[in-house]
């Protein structure tokens, strides 16, 4: 019996991964509407959020599965997808993507506390998304340059969304979005794609790092 379920579960991953990726397209369109120098998306960069988006919604389902807060992670896997293609191509994280998401976020999370009676998450969600904006904000006073007033408005919801399932994937989370652009900043440099005063994106770092810690949850 357990094999089965095992193996039921393997094909319900890969369908939401199938679906997800089904998604991509719509999503990088949605991305290739948001930039302010209208332009059409490479075959590479729709693959990319094609493969992106499948590998994300199969990481939300393996994790939350049938629950209340399902719906609230895959809304992250959606405007992950989307606001990573504009920072790479743009380095700007969208406010009419960015505001709406600190609403739509917390009101889904809220439901299922609601729905699941887990009331003290929220608490601890607060604590999350006021704990990474103190970060971001700070490094974003010391170093402007370097990290943006997106990111810190970013790190509100990525806070959020990492506090409600504990501090743990708070404290792993926020360090795995640093360590993944450093080594990506590490890579651009000895690949001459930037300068030592360059900058890359930090937006896509951070929900790597996010998605690290709802898998660390």
């Amino acid at each position: 019996m357990g094999g089965k379920w095992r193996t039921m579960e393997l094909w319900i991953t890969l369908t939401c991964a199938l679906v997800g990726a089904a998604l991509g397209l719509p999503l990088a369109s949605a991305a290739e509407r948001l930039l302010r120098t209208p332009r059409a998306l490479s075959r590479l960069a729709r693959a990319g959020a094609t493969v992106a988006s499948g590998v994300l919604v199969a990481i939300a389902w393996s994790i939350f599965g049938f629950s209340w807060e399902t719906p609230a992670y895959l809304y992250l896997c959606g405007v992950a997808i989307v606001l990573s293609i504009v920072d790479l191509m743009e380095k700007r994280l969208p406010n009419p993507i960015v505001y709406p998401s600190l609403v739509v976020m917390p009101a889904l999370l809220i439901l299922a506390a609601a729905l699941s009676d887990s009331w003290p998450r929220l608490l601890w969600a607060a604590v999350g998304a006021i704990a990474l904006f103190a970060v971001y904000f700070v490094l974003a006073l010391i170093s402007p340059s370097g990290i943006g007033m997106g990111d810190v408005k970013l790190s509100a919801l990525i806070g959020f969304a990492l506090g409600y399932l504990g501090w743990t994937p708070v404290l792993i989370g926020g360090t795995a979005g640093f360590i993944i652009a450093g080594l990506v900043s590490t890579i651009a440099l000895l690949a001459r794609l930037v300068t030592l005063r360059g900058s890359i994106p930090f937006g896509p770092a951070m929900f790597a790092g996010a998605f690290v810690g709802i898998l660390a949850s």
